[in-house]
């Protein structure tokens, strides 16, 4: 008898050592959820907030539209050839770019710096890789950086925008 009494506190020093392990895991995956939960909601909240900002945004967008009307002079450059950095085989691009003035004195300076800037786009151009200037993205990177590039060198004004007037990578 002695015997039975110590198998049976045994199993239900088990079952209730059982008990506890399922107790501690209902609450850890409550825990879970709650912080999950929080989680969740502030970054919902926070995408609300992001919202706001954005209708200004719209309204900057629309300026700019409305400021497409009023283009400045356009400076058009000879067409560019070059060749693209790639591992594999031999890839060139095409390409014909307009520059934007702000003002048309500006037209003179580029005259006299016209092979400086020539050489300046041509070394940003033969700088990338198909990658790089494949996508929307990264032509709008490379006019910027075109931009950037060329404003510095300039003195009696700026660019205020570059077109590609052509674009073909082969």
């Amino acid at each position: 008898m002695a015997e039975e009494k110590e198998n049976q506190e045994v199993e239900e020093k088990k079952e209730g050592g059982n008990k506890l392990l399922l107790v501690v895991i209902v609450v850890l995956l409550l825990l879970l959820l709650i912080i999950g939960g929080l989680v969740a909601y502030f970054l919902l909240s926070g995408n609300e907030e992001e919202n706001t900002p954005q209708e200004p945004q719209k309204v900057e967008k629309k300026k700019k539209v409305q400021s497409m009307t009023e283009i400045g002079p356009i400076y058009p450059l000879d067409p560019f050839i070059v060749n693209l950095v790639s591992n594999n085989a031999n890839r060139y691009l095409k390409c014909k770019i307009d520059l934007e003035l702000d003002s048309p004195e500006l037209q003179q300076e580029i005259d006299k710096k016209l092979p400086a800037i020539r050489d300046l786009i041509i070394r940003i151009l033969s700088s990338k890789t198909v990658e790089e200037i494949q996508t929307a993205k990264g032509k709008e990177k490379l006019k910027e950086e075109i931009k950037r590039k060329v404003n510095e060198i300039l003195t009696t004004g700026e660019i205020r925008n570059v077109y590609f007037t052509e674009f073909v990578i082969q």
